[in-house]
């Protein structure tokens, strides 16, 4: 068995690498190529460990595992026409996964390869590796909530922030008892079951308190940071196990996941401290409270089309609305026309457009828009001034110009800065605020025309005007 799990653990990325190439030209993201790559190789290692473990003793873990991996593959195949639920999905099998393996492990180290009773050293990495992974599984579960929009249903999911009175001391408390929990399990001569159950679950509810506070403008820097926790809490797990793929391929999830953190809270101008101690946001639906009664100009599809086949040149923003409607192809077959009348047309991206990190670059790829169109935020601001018309599908807080104006809430945010052009089209289904809770002025100035209605019908409605 041990052969057969060297073998296995051999030839699993050459493996994976080749069943992935189909996809590549559709997702187009190197970034999410490699999360997917790195998540699938964990639950491979995480196979051949219960390979080389003898399989039987562990049962309890390999069942659950089976059984995720069935209905993982299944949501995966069944969603893949929808880069966002696909990214959920996967971003939760790290770390369950994690949290499996060292209960399993807790419960025979021998089944491992480890002394029973284990070594200081081991129960260090397990403590590290199985608290990492419960708090960011339940954190993964309230970020799913927020992001499928379940906060209507109920409040712990709602996109606004989630707080209460002594919530930071709360946090802080629960984080010192735990760690207490994880000290009497390193210190155990037995099993210590009691403790790391103690452990384990208190790190569960950490999950969740700590994501209920981070509002639905920061959810992009959430997922990062999630992804980021997964990868951490597998590369723990393999050290303690001395399994080198889990090392590996958490050590890529955990990598990537911090990079583009980092990228996420530099495109927001937001510090990671901010974000992790509560960001800003609205609930869903809500609409901007005060100020005087504002009136926009509308127009038809029809008049949309018009103003652009009239242009020369075109710059389309696509938001969450572009990705709820999943109305990519449609906007490609629309820059197809556009250009083939002589018009210049390209593709406008802010970093946290949508609800994760590349959200929009995802779409685009399954959408086969060429590379060469596809402009990032500060490649294409400076070109904004001379634009004829810039066409926002569905974007709200990431072309807010109240980004500028201090005393805002999202003050010295980064936007795609859509009011410079000389005509501003944009398509919402209504006139409700976005995740932010700010009204936007863009939607009321004189050269900005509404055209509301659903993004991919609205599209299809330029397109036949088009021709």
């Amino acid at each position: 068995m041990a052969a057969v799990a060297a073998v296995i653990e051999a030839l699993a990325p050459i493996l994976l690498l080749l069943v992935l190439v189909p996809f590549v030209p559709r997702l187009r993201s190197r970034i999410e190529v490699v999360f997917i790559t790195a998540l699938l190789l964990m639950g491979v290692a995480a196979w051949a460990t219960y390979v080389q473990a003898g399989g039987s003793q562990n049962y309890f873990l390999w069942y659950p595992l089976a059984a995720a991996a069935v209905v993982g593959a299944a949501a995966v195949v069944a969603l893949a026409e929808d880069g966002a639920l696909r990214a959920r999905v996967l971003r939760v099998a790290g770390p369950i996964l994690a949290v499996l393996i060292a209960v399993a492990v807790v419960n025979n180290p021998h089944a491992f390869g480890i002394a029973d009773p284990m070594p200081r050293g081991n129960r260090l990495e397990l403590f590290i590796g199985s608290f990492v992974g419960a708090v960011t599984f339940s954190g993964s579960v309230i970020a799913f909530g927020k992001l499928a929009g379940l906060g209507k249903k109920f409040r712990l999911f709602s996109s606004a922030p989630v707080v209460f009175p002594g919530q930071h001391p709360l946090n802080l408390i629960l984080a010192l008892v735990m760690i207490g929990f994880g000290t009497a399990f390193f210190l155990a001569e037995g099993k210590a079951w009691t403790a790391f159950a103690a452990m384990l679950a208190i790190a569960f509810a950490l999950g969740v308190l700590i994501i209920i506070p981070i509002g639905g403008a920061d959810m992009p820097v959430v997922i990062s940071m999630l992804n980021s926790y997964s990868g951490w809490a597998a590369a723990g797990i393999g050290f303690s196990l001395n399994n080198t793929m889990l090392i590996i391929a958490g050590s890529l999830v955990g990598s990537s996941g911090a990079i583009l953190s980092y990228i996420m809270c530099k495109a927001m101008n937001r510090s990671f401290i901010s974000v992790i101690m509560g960001g800003f946001g609205a609930a869903e639906g809500a609409v901007a409270a005060g100020g005087e009664q504002k009136t926009v100009r509308s127009g038809s599809a029809d008049d949309a089309a018009f103003l652009m086949a009239n242009a020369e040149s075109v710059v389309i923003v696509p938001g969450y609305g572009l990705a709820v409607a999943r109305a990519q192809h449609a906007v490609k077959e629309m820059a197809q026309k556009l250009i083939a009348k002589g018009v210049s047309v390209r593709y406008a991206i802010h970093p946290v457009a949508g609800r994760m990190p590349g959200h929009m670059n995802v779409l685009l790829a399954e959408a086969e828009v060429p590379y060469e169109q596809v402009f990032e935020m500060e490649d294409i601001n400076g070109e904004l001034g001379t634009t004829d018309v810039v066409l926002v599908l569905g974007a709200n807080d990431v072309v807010n110009p109240l980004a500028h104006e201090k005393g805002s809430a999202i003050y010295g945010m980064f936007i795609i800065e859509a009011n410079k052009a000389r005509t501003v089209l944009v398509n919402k289904c209504s006139m409700v605020v976005g995740y932010v809770g700010l009204d936007n002025p863009l939607f009321y100035m004189d050269k900005t025309m509404m055209v509301f209605g659903d993004a991919k019908k609205v599209v299809e409605d330029m397109v036949k005007a088009l021709d």
